[in-house]
């Protein structure tokens, strides 16, 4: 789903679309003064983002995530591809008009690179063209090589260090995204492994100077390129392409966490049932060279290829948004399964050195009349409910370590009028919701009851169908919650509802056996 974004934004780019560099843009102290304060945690505490060269747009975006429990900022890895450069003109030659320039790649980014970068004198070189920054970048093992394969890279500022500055005073996490494999024309999903030599010679550069320059908020890097997470061939080329670029990774920045974002696809006649998750997981796994790795599963929702339904749903029509999707039809004829049963499948066998986090797909398969969402790229996405995002949050139950969600901008900031709140104002407004993850029986002291996970579950009531029981015991391990009460189930399946303490109430669809 990130693939195409910066396709946009290359082209953008190179048609002068981009605001250039040296127009005017406010310093870091004409900004307002940062708030630092977290006033409504949510469940969900990472997001996607897009860097902004503008310090100030960039202070208030950071700002609004942490307000809610964010901690954690995923950047996309910008295309490396094959071909023609961006306009970089030097006294009225192309900037990659050096001698025995066998392949010109072009990188359009956001960010401004350090002196690491250029390592070939009278070759490598900034360059400021037309109020624009390049730097034209050797490939090349030695410098006085005979032939070089150049990089010329545009940028349009320093968003990337504008979001690691801002992500310092809030104490939180960046993941910038590796440079993305050019794709092959004939199957734009798959990579162009005829060009991986060069790319990894440039991700080693990159990723040096991000070693040298980037401080304590830099945790690791983002792979772009993506895949489905399941049973894959031998000879998979994104499997290949994974294992080559992570080995560079692991050799220039030991230590650093690999965060991986697979897609899974519950369709019937298109996706794959939730068997062949663990499997897929063990191939991605297999990539990591040594390195901590996030398998961060997209959960599905917001595309449509999975759906959000309880175990007794099954035979019910699916909802009127996935409709478009799959049909008029019901979940069981339409899908394999649903994101909880994927979820529990790749939780039932984590392979060693890897996480599992889960991606909650912040937006909705397609938009409907006088809704904000997505309009470039296609397809048009819309924006989700806060009710919606709480019940994927539900779907993931208690197996993911972390949830974080694609992405801030445009489904968590957009408003289908100036005076209609944001997905972000509502989280703000709502966030004590409690969220039911979970619930299983448990004895407490030698009696009988049932133990309930999730967020925001302090204080109040119980309701277990039309049965109402205050809670007795309370606990939290990490940020899941626990409340339990004395109930023994009367029936095969038994709806969920929890009042907590800030009088706030909400019904699980994850009934109990």
């Amino acid at each position: 789903m990130h693939r195409i974004l910066w396709v946009v934004v290359a082209i953008a780019f190179v048609v002068g679309l981009v605001v250039p560099s040296d127009s005017r843009q406010a310093r870091p102290e004409e900004c307002p003064p940062r708030d630092t304060r977290v006033v409504a945690p949510y469940a969900v505490t990472g997001y996607w983002v897009i860097p902004r060269a503008d310090p100030c747009v960039t202070r208030r975006m950071v700002e609004a995530i942490h307000a809610i429990g964010g901690d954690t900022l995923v950047t996309f890895g910008p295309r490396f591809s094959v071909g023609s450069e961006p306009g970089c003109v030097v006294e009225g030659r192309p900037c990659a008009d050096v001698p025995g320039v066998r392949h010109v790649y072009t990188y359009v980014t956001s960010e401004e690179f350090g002196p690491g970068l250029l390592r070939c004198p009278g070759i490598d070189r900034r360059i400021e063209s037309d109020g624009r920054i390049f730097y034209r970048v050797s490939l090349a093992t030695f410098c006085d090589a005979r032939v070089h394969d150049v990089v010329i890279v545009a940028t349009d500022g320093d968003g990337l260090g504008n979001l690691m500055t801002e992500a310092a005073a809030h104490g939180m996490a960046v993941y910038p995204g590796l440079p993305a494999a050019p794709q092959l024309a004939s199957k734009p999903w798959e990579p162009d492994l005829a060009h991986l030599d060069a790319l990894n010679a440039f991700t080693a550069r990159v990723l040096a100077d991000y070693r040298d320059r980037l401080g304590a908020p830099f945790a690791g890097v983002y792979q772009s390129f993506e895949l489905a997470m399941r049973k894959r061939s031998a000879k998979d080329p994104i499997i290949s392409l994974y294992a080559a670029q992570h080995a560079v990774v692991a050799s220039t920045l030991p230590g650093k966490k690999i965060l991986v974002s697979p897609y899974i696809d519950a369709r019937r006649g298109r996706g794959f049932p939730p068997d062949q998750v663990e499997t897929g997981m063990a191939d991605i796994a297999g990539t990591r060279a040594g390195l901590p790795m996030a398998i961060a599963v997209q959960d599905g929702r917001g595309t449509g290829k999975v759906p959000v339904y309880a175990i007794n749903e099954r035979d019910s029509r699916v909802e009127a948004r996935l409709v478009p999707v799959v049909g008029d039809v019901s979940y069981g004829q339409a899908y394999y399964g649903s994101t909880r049963d994927y979820i529990a499948a790749a939780a039932r066998r984590v392979p060693p050195g890897v996480e599992l986090w889960v991606n909650v797909e912040g937006f909705e398969p397609t938009q409907v009349a006088g809704e904000c969402g997505r309009v470039e790229p296609l397809p048009l996405r819309g924006r989700p409910s806060k009710g919606r995002l709480d019940r994927q949050v539900m779907a993931v139950g208690p197996d993911a370590q972390k949830i974080i969600s694609y992405g801030w901008e445009p489904f968590f900031t957009c408003q289908a009028r100036y005076d209609t709140p944001s997905l972000a104002d509502d989280i703000m407004r709502e966030w004590q919701q409690p969220i039911i993850v979970n619930a299983a029986a448990k004895e407490m002291n030698g009696r009988p009851g049932v133990v309930v996970e999730g967020y925001n579950l302090r204080g109040g009531t119980l309701r277990f169908g039309s049965q109402v029981i205050e809670q007795e015991w309370h606990g939290r391990q990490g940020r899941l919650e626990s409340a339990w009460a004395p109930y023994v189930p009367t029936g095969p399946f038994t709806s969920i509802t929890l009042t907590n303490e800030a009088g706030q109430t909400n019904t699980t669809p994850y009934v109990m056996p």
